[in-house]
C-alpha cells in the first residue's frame, strides 16, 4: 500500500478516534464546583455552592450542565432549606440549566496541559425563564478530557429569573435590610470520559 495513503488513513483514523472520544465526555461532579456569592445587609459576602451537577459534552462542541439546585449549600442548614423553598422553589424547578457551544475543534487542537480562551454564548434556564449570557473561560487539556474555568464570574439577575419575590421573602424571614438581586456566578466544570 502507498505510504501517503497509509499516512492519511492514520490521520483520518486519528480524527475519528478524538471525535469518539469527545462524544463520551460527561461532567465529573467530584472535580466541578459551581458558586455564588451573595451580599446582605450591604457590606456581608458570602460564598455558596452547589453540591450536585452533571452534564455532557457532545463531539459537535454543545454541553449541557445542569445543577441541582436543591444541592445549595451555604453551610447553613437552615439557610439551605430556606433558599430551596422560598427562593429556587424546588418542588416545581429542581434544577437550572446552563447549554450552548463550544469550538470543540480548537479543543481539539489542543495537546493535554494547554489551555485556550474562550468567549462562548450560553443560555440559563433558572426558575421558568431563560436568560442568554456571555461566559469567559479557560479551556484546559487534559488526557482524558477537558476542564472549562470561568475567567470573570457571570452576574445573575434575580429580576431576569423570576426570583425577586424569593428574594424579598428570604431578606423578610431574616429580618435584613436588604439582599442584592443581582449575583456573580463561577464555575470549574471538569468533562472527562
Amino acid at each position: 500500500m502507498n505510504r501517503r495513503l497509509v499516512l492519511g488513513l492514520f490521520t483520518l483514523l486519528s480524527v475519528f478516534q478524538a471525535q469518539a472520544v469527545l462524544a463520551q465526555w460527561s461532567l465529573d461532579n467530584d472535580a466541578s464546583t459551581v458558586s455564588f456569592v451573595t451580599v446582605k445587609a450591604e457590606h456581608v459576602a458570602e460564598v455558596h455552592t452547589f453540591d450536585s451537577v452533571n452534564g455532557s459534552l457532545s463531539s459537535d462542541g454543545d454541553f449541557i450542565i445542569n445543577i441541582e439546585l436543591a444541592s445549595v449549600n451555604t453551610m447553613i442548614p437552615i439557610r439551605n432549606e430556606r433558599m430551596q423553598e422560598m427562593l429556587f422553589e424546588t418542588g416545581m424547578f429542581p434544577r437550572a440549566t446552563i447549554s450552548g457551544e463550544v469550538d470543540i475543534a480548537a479543543v481539539g487542537r489542543l495537546n493535554a496541559g494547554e489551555s485556550m480562551a474562550f468567549t462562548v454564548p450560553i443560555t440559563l434556564d433558572l426558575h421558568g425563564a431563560t436568560q442568554n449570557y456571555q461566559a469567559e473561560i479557560m479551556a484546559t487539556r487534559t488526557p482524558d478530557g477537558v476542564v472549562a474555568t470561568s475567567v470573570k464570574p457571570i452576574v445573575v439577575s434575580a429580576d431576569n429569573h423570576n426570583l425577586a419575590a424569593g428574594v424579598e421573602a428570604l431578606r423578610e424571614v431574616a429580618g435584613l435590610p436588604g439582599i442584592t438581586r443581582s449575583v456573580p456566578v463561577s464555575f470549574t466544570v471538569v468533562f472527562a470520559d
